[in-house]
Order: structure tokens, then C-alpha cells, then sequence
């Protein structure tokens, strides 16, 4: 069953941040994972959110979304977002 990641991301140092949309992809596309949506406009239909960059990725499953997000190849790039960034993230499992 595909698994989606959506991430909610502001932006804190916008010149800091580049270095992690650099580096990010390699590990996204090493676990099977692939970008449905990466910083396009987002507009609130209905309720209170707000989302500032709004990211979409898709994996195979969710064991793959979450051994990418805690994998080595990854770890560079997310403590980058961690200092870049302020971010929510889910996991949400496809029909």
C-alpha cells in the first residue's frame, strides 16, 4: 500500500534552506520514494491551516517513508531542515 509523506515546512533562513533542497532529493530517490508536490502555491480550502511550503512525497510503503526519513543518507539533509526550518510532518497510508 503506497504511504504519503506531507510535510509543512517554514522556512527560517531561506539562503541556509538551499543547501537542503540541494540535498535531499539522492535520499528521497534511494528509499522509492518520489515528489508529488515541492513548494508550489497552496491555498486553504476549508478550516484554520495555514501551510507555509507544503511538501508531497510518495513511497512504495510505509516501512520505506520511514527508513528513508531515519536513514543515514538522509541524516545530513534533515538535520539541515532541523536548523533551517521548522516543520510538521505525517505519515498517511493510500488506498
Amino acid at each position: 500500500m503506497s504511504a504519503y509523506v506531507i510535510v509543512d515546512i517554514e522556512v527560517i533562513d531561506p539562503e541556509g534552506y538551499k543547501q537542503y533542497v540541494k540535498l535531499a532529493p539522492a535520499a528521497v530517490t534511494l528509499y522509492g520514494g518520489r515528489y508529488l508536490a515541492r513548494g508550489g502555491l497552496n491555498e486553504t480550502l476549508e478550516g484554520d491551516w495555514h501551510a507555509k511550503r507544503l511538501v508531497i512525497l510518495v513511497f512504495e510503503n510505509a516501512d520505506r517513508a520511514r527508513a528513508w526519513l531515519n536513514s543515514p543518507e538522509y541524516a545530513p539533509a534533515r538535520k539541515l531542515r532541523h536548523q533551517y526550518a521548522r516543520s510538521n510532518m505525517v505519515l498517511v497510508e493510500g488506498t
